[in-house]
């Protein structure tokens, strides 16, 4: 029976396929978010004079860490027995969309520590800059759950409520009601935080003004959102089940309080100055001379 105040999601996850091989929109979602990510970090490097060099090798060592990191948090976040008992599974369960949010997070923590030994940058330069693309990267990635029709919430009668009818689990466990589509709360919630971190950043100067203010505020822009809509989502795994606290919430739990430290200790530290890729002050832009006005573009 379908309710009159809900929406019934029958969505094909696959985008095309070719006998066995098949592209599904949750791929193509999460390699949208990485061309963002590589985007937005092209933009930083001209905007802050640093070398080509410098935005390829933060695609590479950012790519590489957030999937690895994503696939992998998923496999010892969530079923560590059965990912262990069958290896293989790890590289062939990419197309079902067993990526982990905190795996990745902490992959890209490594791959960025990486990056700036690398290419003689502050660590913390790369912190605040990446969780720019961060913000709109994981609203985009929870589009490809709804595509995929995975992690929603629980039962509501709220006239948005959607019936995953491609869903075992929604067929299973909640059918006929329809349920919470947490995937479209998260990613709303993601879209408001990278809105703020833009303004941060392009209007308010604030990676260069106060390093670590737009680190601590993307963790708390994205954990403390996974963390709330935690309480009305559907457990991930049976062994949740009966959980006061779910996995994904006690995994946030770290990055909520990172988060709350780094904008204390970006708002309590003297202003910095602007650091170039060599790690030293970098040099204020000539002020144009009197009666004359400047052409050069504010990006």
């Amino acid at each position: 029976m379908t309710h009159v105040l809900s929406i019934v999601w029958d969505f094909d996850p696959v985008f095309f396929s070719i006998g066995t091989f098949e592209i599904r929109y949750y791929g193509l979602m999460w390699a949208l978010a990485i061309l963002i990510g590589a985007w937005f970090f092209d933009n930083f490097c001209k905007r802050e004079g640093l070398s080509q060099e410098v935005s390829g090798s933060i695609f590479i060592y950012g790519t590489i860490a957030t999937i690895l990191g994503a696939r992998l948090g998923h496999c010892l976040f969530y079923d560590p027995v059965e990912y262990l008992s069958k290896p293989w599974t790890i590289i062939t369960g990419f197309r079902d969309g067993g990526m982990a949010s905190h795996g990745a997070a902490i992959g890209l923590l490594i791959g960025l520590w990486l990056f700036s030994r690398k290419n003689r940058l502050p660590y913390i330069w790369s912190l605040d800059r990446i969780m720019i693309p961060v913000g709109i990267g994981g609203a985009i990635v929870r589009m490809g759950n709804l595509f995929n029709s995975e992690i929603f919430g629980e039962a509501t009668s709220l006239p948005w409520g959607f019936e995953f009818v491609r869903s075992h689990k929604w067929l299973a466990e909640y059918a006929p009601s329809a349920v919470h589509p947490t995937q479209i709360y998260e990613a709303l919630c993601y879209l408001v935080t990278f809105g703020i971190l833009w303004w941060l950043y392009y209007k308010k100067d604030m990676a260069r003004r106060r390093p670590g203010i737009l680190f601590g505020v993307g963790l708390i822009g994205v954990f403390l959102t996974r963390f709330i809509i935690e309480f009305i989502k559907t457990e991930q795994e049976a062994f949740e089940v009966g959980w006061t606290l779910d996995m994904g919430q006690w995994l946030s739990i770290p990055f909520i309080l990172l988060g709350l430290y780094m904008i204390w200790r970006g708002a309590t530290c003297p202003i910095a100055e602007p650091v170039s890729a060599e790690g030293s002050p970098a040099k204020p832009a000539a002020k144009p001379a009197a009666g004359k006005k400047s052409k050069k573009r504010i990006k």
